[in-house]
């Protein structure tokens, strides 16, 4: 057996996922809520806001994917998720087991309705979400063009409980202490988190607290107004639809990338996925 023969046989072959990117840090929220962190594709352009398809292997041997907005910003070197977990779901029953250095699948196509250019230029913007729906929010909190479009940024966030709301509000609270993007934040980002099942400083749904004033009264702010207001909205189906009737009671319109107007919604989180 010639050397070469010899070294041939030694190395074992090495099954990859196809599109596979390696995970390099999980962190569970919750018992229902973590995030990780995973290997950038050297070609991946984004704009935050967006969200690609990810997922794992099927025990059907098939790629088992789902829509996950991006929650690290487009000059990130890596990317972030932020998922629940389900029990019984088809992927987050897997996903949430993932260890640093395991693989995913990640396709490498990111698409979105949650991003700037699908909004007319105005002088506030309201970043509306419950749950995960926070994610691509996430990313556009940590991106600068929020802050050269926008005066005003508020973050409205809404989860059952206190725990639910850590990983936004740790995201806010080293936003205002990065030394990128500290400076262009401060004064401009505001951020109120809510509550609907257990007691915290503020409590209610989105729509209740825009309806009733409350989130202006808390906040020294004046009502929207389709103007200078704009709104970008994340969550479940029926919150969607709730919170696109209180932005068109306001006379803010759905707009899309190739229709700019006041607000836009993502629509694609259907399933475990969000």
């Amino acid at each position: 057996m010639t050397m070469n023969e010899s070294a041939v046989t030694e190395i074992p072959k090495v099954k990859t996922l196809p599109d596979a990117q390696t995970v390099t840090e999980v962190t569970h929220w919750t018992d229902r809520l973590f995030s990780f962190r995973v290997t950038r594709p050297q070609s991946l352009r984004f704009r935050s806001g967006e969200f690609v398809m990810i997922g794992l292997m099927g025990d059907n041997g098939k790629p088992l994917l789902r829509a996950y907005s991006i929650a690290s910003p487009n000059w990130d070197e890596e990317l972030e998720f932020y998922s629940i977990k389900v029990p019984d779901g088809p992927l987050t029953s897997k996903l949430q087991h993932i260890n640093v250095g395991d693989q995913i699948i990640l396709r490498p196509k990111p698409v979105g309705t949650l991003v700037h250019d699908a909004l007319l230029p105005g002088k506030r913007v309201w970043f509306l979400a419950t749950g995960t729906g926070i994610a691509p929010f996430a990313s556009l909190m940590r991106d600068p063009e929020t802050y050269d479009k926008f005066d005003e940024v508020i973050m409205m966030h809404t989860c059952r409980t206190v725990a639910e709301l850590e990983y936004g509000r740790q995201l806010v609270e080293n936003l205002i202490n990065d030394p990128l993007i500290g400076e262009m934040v401060e004064g401009k980002l505001k951020y109120y988190p809510t509550t609907t099942r257990e007691e915290s400083p503020h409590m209610g749904r989105i729509t209740d607290n825009l309806e009733n004033g409350k989130v202006f009264k808390d906040l020294g702010l004046e009502p929207m107004n389709p103007e200078t207001d704009r709104a970008m909205v994340c969550g479940s189906l029926a919150f969607n639809k709730d919170v696109m009737a209180v932005l068109e009671g306001f006379g803010l319109r759905e707009g899309a990338n190739s229709e700019p107007r006041e607000y836009v919604v993502e629509k694609a989180f259907v399933g475990d996925g969000i």
